[in-house]
């Protein structure tokens, strides 16, 4: 074991986050301990915030064993990072227990290591809440899709938002009310839970709305009245529910996700822009739109949870959909935005409604001689595998997943394989893989807008031979050097955010790859 893994092992061990078995399994998959923590978040395995924070020990603890080749600015600077990172995050959830991670065990110094004096560094500290003031005005409603609209004066966080909402009619009224007002709020996402004053999402933030408390029994009365009969079923015999909803003119479409707790139902609604927001609207990376103009191979669009994949995806599919004489289907678990047929002609397919899974119906489409295949998410092996069939028999495959760059996407689909199959699906997927567009939503430095960063990657010749030869790590060198091919990486998308004042300097750090390099190039900005 090298001594980068003994010391990933004995934070694992000491946080109780797995055990010393499952340590040895997961390393044996991903020698490098960095991997292994991205694994362990898209396998749910541990939180987001937990990933984050094991991954600052990891790497502090690196320094301090002098196994990395940063300076002593560096190691004070990502020490005091960490520190911030702990406090601003929930404390640890392991299997079974809760671990707060205050600090890192003691992991016995390299013999040979010379003590370093470090330089003394300022004591970190959470970026200040913005100052809770009343609303001014109503706002009003902005340019939907990922958010790149102007400020919504009047609110700011922490705030209750007055709404009308008629709390003494009947209970489907109660919903749409609520779901009416967080539309002309360009909200993004509702939070309807039993005992709890309904809460939107708006510029990634959670504002309170101006209403009561709702009692349990009504919550669950009125989610239940938005659903049909055959989703009401399935509520009732699982207590967990992902569907649909259409509002029809004026309310428009909804992602619900109803669940069980013991307080009683919560449902939690996803706003779904009245039409397919367009490439332009979006703003995003012009680069991006030529992985539309493929006739076959694979592209992948990833990213956490809420970093707009899918508005990015539709928008992708309406260039081909307004483009080309096509035939598209779609498969999604639920349908969100709606394709109209255009120049091409749109075939949309939902999981549950449709068609019994991801892999039955990308397994049918090979039969239905569509050109592209928009998979809403790849989850297992089966559905990743046929993807990559599809893309090698000719389709132009899109699809998403919940990894934060490009070197991990590649990593996240070699390792959904066994072992002893991996070296040829190596070689198939250097030869289909298109490219991979990374994005986050970012809060902007306004309080009230999001924007969107990215990092773009195309398979060229030299990118296929490295994923062939499982040299993952090489990419970014790669990407780094090719930007006139259209690449580019996440933090440098991120420094440019910065430098142009729209997101805070912190959040800017926070999802940088290379924390040290990103703090000393934002020093130099006034």
């Amino acid at each position: 074991m090298t001594p980068q893994q003994n010391i990933f092992k004995v934070l694992i061990l000491h946080n109780k986050l797995a055990t010393e078995d499952d340590v040895t399994m997961l390393l044996a998959q991903a020698p490098d301990p960095e991997d292994v923590i991205a694994k362990m978040v898209i396998g749910e395995l541990i939180p987001e915030s937990t990933g984050d924070k094991l991954l600052a020990l990891y790497r502090h603890n690196l320094q301090k064993q002098g196994l990395t080749g940063m300076n002593q600015e560096e190691i004070a600077a990502l020490a005091a990072n960490a520190e911030v990172r702990r406090a601003s995050h929930a404390p640890l959830k392991s299997h079974d227990s809760v671990h707060g991670m205050t600090h890192a065990p003691t992991i016995p110094a390299k013999p040979a290591a010379p003590p370093v004096a470090a330089k003394p560094a300022a004591p970190a500290s959470a970026p200040a809440a913005p100052q809770r003031t009343a609303p001014a005005a109503a706002p009003s409603p902005s340019t939907a899709g990922h958010g790149h609209g102007a400020p919504t004066p009047g609110i700011t966080r922490g705030t209750a938002i007055p709404v009308n909402v008629r709390l003494d009619g009947d209970d489907r009224t109660l919903i749409t009310d609520l779901l009416r007002a967080a539309r002309q709020l360009n909200a993004s996402d509702l939070h309807v839970k039993s005992g709890a004053i309904p809460v939107i999402r708006k510029a990634t933030y959670l504002h309170e709305l101006a209403v009561p408390e709702l009692p349990a029994a009504r919550v669950e009365r009125a989610l239940k009245s938005m659903l049909s009969d055959r989703d009401r079923e399935t509520f009732e015999s699982t207590n967990d529910l992902d569907c649909s909803l259409d509002g029809g003119p004026g309310l428009g479409r909804f992602r619900l996700n109803m669940l069980r707790q013991h307080r009683g139902v919560d449902g939690t609604f996803r706003l779904i822009p009245e039409k397919v927001p367009t490439f332009d609207e979006l703003k995003l990376p012009p680069p991006c739109k030529r992985f539309t103009s493929f006739r076959q191979g694979i592209v992948l669009v990833t990213g956490p949870k809420g970093s707009g994949k899918t508005t990015t995806l539709a928008a992708l599919i309406d260039v081909i959909n307004s483009s080309r004489a096509d035939h598209i289907i779609t498969i999604e678990d639920p349908i969100e935005f709606v394709h109209p047929s255009k120049k091409a002609h749109v075939n949309q397919r939902e999981v549950g409604v449709h068609t019994m899974s991801f892999a039955n119906a990308l397994r049918a489409s090979l039969r239905e001689a569509p050109d592209v295949i928009m998979v809403g998410e790849m989850r297992d092996l089966e559905t990743v595998a046929l993807a990559i069939t599809a893309a090698e028999t000719g389709h132009l495959v899109f699809g998403t997943l919940h990894t934060p760059n490009a070197p991990r996407t590649i990593n996240r689909v070699i390792d959904v394989f066994p072992p002893e199959e991996q070296g040829q699906i190596r070689a198939m997927f250097s030869e289909s893989l298109r490219g991979v567009i990374s994005q986050y939503l970012i809060p902007g430095k306004d309080g009230s807008s999001v924007h969107l960063a990215s990092e773009i990657m195309f398979n060229t010749g030299a990118i296929a031979n490295l994923i062939r030869e499982n040299r993952g790590f090489q990419l970014h060198g790669i990407m780094q050097t090719h930007h006139k091919q259209g690449m580019h990486l996440m933090d440098e998308s991120l420094l440019g955010l910065a430098k142009e004042g729209k997101i805070t300097k912190e959040d800017a750090i926070a999802r940088a790859d290379n924390y040290g390099q990103m703090e000393r190039d934002l020093a130099a900005i006034k």
